[in-house]
This record gives C-alpha cells, structure tokens and sequence, in this order.
C-alpha cells in the first residue's frame, strides 16, 4: 500500500486543481438548466435514487475525478480491502466490516482463513442467546423475565448501535417485535448520563451487555463497575452472572468481572470500532431488542451496498461517486464541511455516527507511508434532520460560508399522518422542503429578482441569496431495517474512498490516543492529592492552576467515599 507519490503531486490531481478554476466561473443556475447534464448525473440501486446534478461538476469533472481514482488505484486498494488483506498498515489489520453481513457461503479470507464462518458462528450464538431471552427461558436472579436492556460502550461501541436503534424505534416491524421491551445506552462516564440511563429501571429486569474488546477501556469499564454495583446492591454478588453479558475478546478479564465468558461475544481485530456496527458490538443489544430477524435484515441491506461497491463500474456506483465527489468539494473546491440533513426524524442519530466514521477516519495529517500532506484531508461533518435544521442553522448555508450538503430523504413514512382538510399530508409538508432546499441553495435570490418584487433597496442586499451551493440528494424509498443497512454501507463506503484517494490510511485513530495517556496523568494526580494531600506536579501552570481549583472546591469529598449511586 505505501507509496512514495502523493496524490497532490499527480497529474490528473494538478488537472483538478485547473479544472476548478473554470468551474468556479459558471453557476448552478446555468448547469442545471441543461437537461442532458441533469439526467447524466443521476444514479439508481436497489430503489435508492442518487441526483448529484446540483453539484458543481460537469460531466468533464466526473471524467477528471475517474481518472483521479485511476492514478491513485482506487480499484485495486477497494479490492485490498474486499480480499482481506492488510491496508491498515500501521496497526497490521485487514479491513474487513464487509464480511460481518455476508451472507453464510461467501469466501472472505483474512490470512488465508476464510473468516465468514468465524462471523456466522457468532451471529448463530447471538440470535440463540437472544431468542433466550427474549421467549423467557434466560430469566434474572428473582425469576422475572429481562425486558430491558442497557449496553454499555463508547465510541464505535455506542454511536453506530444507537443510530439503528434510533431509526428502528419508529419502523412498524420493529415496533411489533420490541413490543414490551426498551434498550438504552450508556457512554459517557459523567455520572448523570448514568443516573438517566437506570432511572426508572429495575435491576430484577434488567441485563447489562458490556461492550468493550480488551475490557480495559477507561469510562466503558468504569460505567460496567458503576452498574454492577447497582445490580449488587439490589439483588446480592451471585445475580452479576445472570443480569451481565459482554462484547469482547478478553476472555479473562470478563471472567475476572464476574461474567459468564459462555456469555461473552466474540469480534475481530479486523473490525474498527467505528465500523462494527454489524458485529456483535450491535448486533447483539439490537436483536435483544428487536429479535435477530430483524436485525439481520438491516444486515442484508448492508451486504446489498457491499456489493454493489465491489462489482458496479465507477459511473453508476454510488459510494464511488460520493466520495469522489467529497474529495472534488474539499480538495478542489475548498469546501471543509458537509451538512447531512436527512428528512426523516427516525435519522436522528444518523449524523453523529457519521462524525465519528468520517472525521476519526479521515481527520489525518500524513499519508499512509508517513508522508506529512500539503493539503487537507478529512471533512467536519454535522447535521440535523429538516425540518428542525432549517430552523437552526440554515441561515449560514444559505447566506453564510458555502457548505456542501447532504438531502437524505424517504418516499414513506414509517408513520403516516393524514388530516382531512389539509392540503398536503404531515409526510407531503416535510418532503415539500426537502425538494425545495437543493434548488433554494443551487438557484438562490438575484437583486433583479427582488427588485421586480418591490423590495425596498435598503433590503435588497440583505434578501439577496447568491446561491451556487452544492448539494446531493439521495431517495429512500422507505426506511425500515434493510434501508438503514443500506444507508450506513453507503458512507461507510463513500468515507473509504475518499480516504482511498487521498492516500491516507483510514482505519487507524492514533489522535484519540494522546488525551487519553495524557488523562491518565490526570487521575492518578487526582487520586494522589484526594487520598494522601500530594501536592500538584508535572504539569504547566494553567493545568495546575484548575486542578487546584477544582480540588479546593471539591474539598468537602472524602478521601476514600462509600459506594454511592444515582439518586434520580
């Protein structure tokens, strides 16, 4: 994988950078009024519908930007990655989300081991242990049946889980089957997002899934500490190892917790955190919830995007085509951000997940051999659904910094709303603004135009949009578990590319690492002035200067407390 060229030093790369000077000399206005173009720059898959005509791009750009992927060998690194073999380089892993949702008689090899049997040996223990739970017959220490369920992880281990949870919530089939039961997270290791997540839980009812592969993360651990003191005190020492379960590959360590590792579920160093949504990281909290069917649903959904990236020419690949177009709005453009804004509340959570996925991959300074980059690479991703968006930070995108946008949107509602006497539906009114935003930003407002509408002149610069802001707009035609496997393949995809092309390495995340070691610092200070007075050393003099504050201000905690939990 490692090359001495840089992308940026390319030829088809310095042609780019030519070709976005003319296009920066034409507008939206002019390339959406030819037709040919509109039609050329829209793409269909499996119902999905993908219009990129409001990008800035022309049918010579999509060509320059084939042949970008060319030099940089975008085929051949998806292929690296399809085949198992060892892309992120600086942790020596393969890749291999793609093979968590294959189905049960493909070959994906990992070191020259087929590994989709290794996947389906897990996904067969977690709809087995689920369907235990869910029937009744894996019942808690008092005999009451487990209906709620608390998954306990951060990062990768919360975020993608939360996202599918969060958009199943509202999906017909996935309400059937929940149906008496509720999941929730807990991540943060601030103590309130504890005393929420069990406030109005009972212990007797509850399991707590444990996500953590080395079971030595810092707030994951201390949180599963936290509620299993809660467990204990409720319900004795002996009832941890029917109300606790885990996700991880340290056997020991769960063991020495005090849980079952028969009841312990296994992933690879082959899957990133932010990419094992489909693994037992949320495959097992989400079919606790909504039963494995469905679950495995969302997983055909995934492998159907899957396969379409590997084996669909670059013209009608969608992941392909947005990254590359990502790359064009960042690279070339000089746009950093992208706003994802799917109309449909059940997303939610879509555009936190995608942070993570996008920015703790591709947020790198340096190529994959180390090379440091004369460019930026990375986008800052954020968003919200419409119509709340627009009511939010629309105002910049319109009139503000030009930032490329994301219009996710869903022919059908999972929850359908008709008032007689309305002129359109609930669902009709949100889609109505999801057509209108793309062309509002591509059209905008000219002074002529507000001039023929009597607007005073002191207002015409303030009304004025310039517009020529670019946008994709992709269809769902609805949004139950396959969708929603389908969307996140999507980006899981598109990010991939992007970091493809860039020659960066997007599977390792060494920048969370420093706060981390630097934190660790911390505590032991902490513990060392809390428990024996030591005073504050080894650090700068504002550093200092807050620790000392935050101690003196908490003086009135005793050295070594009693166990205390929430009191919501």
């Amino acid at each position: 994988m490692a090359s001495s060229t840089l992308i940026s030093d390319t030829q088809a790369w310095k042609e780019l950078k030519d070709h976005a000077e003319d296009i920066k000399k034409s507008h939206l206005r002019d390339l959406l009024s030819n037709e040919e173009r509109s039609q050329s720059l829209t793409v269909e898959f499996d119902g999905i519908l993908l219009d990129y005509s409001r990008q800035q791009a022309t049918l010579e750009t999509r060509e320059k930007l084939f042949k970008l992927a060319e030099v940089a060998s975008l085929k051949e690194k998806i292929n690296q990655m399809y085949n198992g073999e060892h892309i992120n380089s600086t942790e020596n892993r393969a890749v291999l989300h793609v093979a968590l949702r294959a189905s049960r008689d493909a070959v994906i090899q990992s070191d020259g081991k087929n590994v989709v049997p290794d996947v389906w040996n897990v996904l067969d223990k977690i709809k087995e242990f689920s369907e235990r739970v869910r029937s009744g017959s894996w019942v808690g220490a008092t005999g009451k049946e487990l209906k709620d369920v608390v998954a306990i992880g951060i990062g990768g281990s919360f975020l993608g889980p939360l996202f599918v949870h969060t958009a199943l919530q509202t999906d017909p089939e996935a309400i059937e089957s929940a149906r008496g039961r509720q999941l929730r997270f807990l991540a943060n290791v601030d103590p309130i997002d504890v005393a929420k997540t069990i406030t109005g839980l009972n212990p007797e009812t509850t399991l707590v899934v444990v996500v953590s592969k080395t079971f030595t993360t810092a707030e994951t651990m201390l949180n599963a500490r936290t509620l299993r003191e809660w467990i204990i005190a409720s319900l004795g020492p002996s009832a941890v190892a029917k109300h606790m379960v885990a996700v991880s590959t340290n056997l020991a360590l769960v063991e020495k917790f005090g849980i079952d590792p028969n009841n312990a579920f296994a992933f690879w160093d082959w899957v990133g955190g932010r990419y094992s949504v489909c693994s037992a990281v949320g495959v097992f909290p989400l079919s606790l919830q909504y039963g494995f069917s469905v679950v495995e649903k969302f997983l055909k959904g995934a492998s159907s995007i899957d396969q379409h990236m590997y084996s669909e020419p670059f013209e009608r690949n969608i992941p392909v085509l947005l990254g590359l177009l990502s790359v064009w709005n960042v690279s070339f453009l000089g746009y950093p951000a992208r706003a994802i804004l799917p109309y449909t509340q059940a997303l939610e959570k879509f555009a936190p997940h995608i942070q993570q996925v996008s920015m703790e991959s591709n947020g790198k300074g340096v190529s994959i051999d180390g090379t440091p980059l004369p460019f930026e690479a990375g986008e800052i991703d954020f968003g919200e659904p419409g119509t709340n968006g627009q009511h939010s930070f629309y105002q910049l995108i319109h009139q503000g910094r030009v930032i490329p946008c994301d219009f996710i949107g869903v022919v059908k509602s999972q929850q359908p709303v008709y008032l007689k006497g309305e002129v359109v539906s609930n669902h009709d009114e949100l889609m109505s603004n999801f057509f209108a935003q793309p062309d509002a930003l591509a059209y905008g407002k000219t002074p002529e135009q507000l001039q023929k509408e009597n607007v005073p002149p002191h207002l015409v610069s303030h009304k004025t949009f310039s517009g020529n802001r670019p946008s994709v707009s992709l269809l769902l035609p609805s949004l139950n578990a396959y969708n929603v496997g389908q969307l996140l393949a999507i980006y899981e995809h598109r990010i991939a590319v992007e970091g493809f092309i860039w020659g960066i390495n997007s599977f390792d995340q060494w920048g969370v690492e420093l706060g981390k070691s630097l934190a660790t610092q911390v505590r032991k200070q902490l513990n060392a002035s809390r428990t024996k007075g030591e005073p504050i050393q080894g650090f700068n003099f504002s550093t200092t200067a807050m620790i000392t504050r935050y101690l003196q201000a908490s003086s009135d905690i005793p050295a070594d407390p009693p166990t205390s939990l929430p009191q919501i």
